[in-house]
């Protein structure tokens, strides 16, 4: 999607897709990754998720990326987290304690801007990206993170019964962009359309939610 779709969704709080709550399947799987406490976590496309304070309370370094401003400067004032900002070429940084925000475009992210990753949480990019635009993404998280482990949470449905986002990426596609990397193991699969009722009446009859371990082939 257009940078300017997602800045109208924040502007207009068309923001159904943020969780009231730490995600559930962040708590149950997290373990699977085996990561130290001081391990450095990877947030893409965050908004202004709970799971980031829920990794900062295991112990984790967490460093995420959101493209609205409104989402970031609701994050740490909702959280009411002090915050020290700067400019670190198009992205500006957001930082308060273990947690630290860039404010900008994923892909004007460089890897000597995030610096090393030891695991990336991965809740909804993928979902929130055309088919197109996933390619680059995962050729992008690649770049910035090759050899961090990954817990990967999709959306698997019928796609000619409903337009996303959030789209349908099947088990499929997510072993086409990234298996010559990774081994993907799907941890867990659960229908959820039951919770989503703006879906069902959107026509779908089956709406799996699906949770992905990826491990460095190297």
């Amino acid at each position: 999607m257009e940078a300017d779709f997602w800045h109208e969704r924040w502007q207009n709080n068309l923001t159904g897709f943020h969780l009231a709550e730490v995600n559930p399947y962040l708590k149950a799987h997290w373990p699977a990754l085996q990561l130290q406490p001081a391990a450095r976590v990877f947030v893409p496309l965050s908004g202004k998720t709970l799971d980031l304070l829920w990794l900062a309370e295991q112990g984790h370094e967490v460093v995420g990326i959101e493209l609205s401003p409104l989402a970031v400067e609701a994050f740490f004032a909702e959280n009411q987290l002090p915050v020290e900002r700067s400019q670190l070429g198009q992205l500006e940084l957001w930082k308060s304690g273990r947690i630290s925000l860039f404010c900008g475009d994923f892909f004007d992210l460089t890897a000597e801007n995030l610096g090393d990753i030891d695991a990336v949480y991965d809740r909804a990019s993928l979902v929130a990206l055309p088919p197109a635009m996933r390619k680059k993404y995962a050729a992008k998280m690649t770049e910035l993170a090759p050899l961090a482990p990954k817990l990967l949470v999709s959306l698997d449905y019928d796609q000619s019964k409903m337009d996303g986002p959030p789209f349908s990426v099947s088990e499929g596609e997510i072993q086409e962009l990234y298996q010559a990397h990774y081994q993907i193991t799907l941890l867990s699969a659960e229908d959820v359309l039951g919770n989503n009722e703006k879906f069902r009446k959107r026509g779908l009859n089956a709406m799996n939610e699906c949770i992905y371990q990826l491990k460095n082939l190297g």
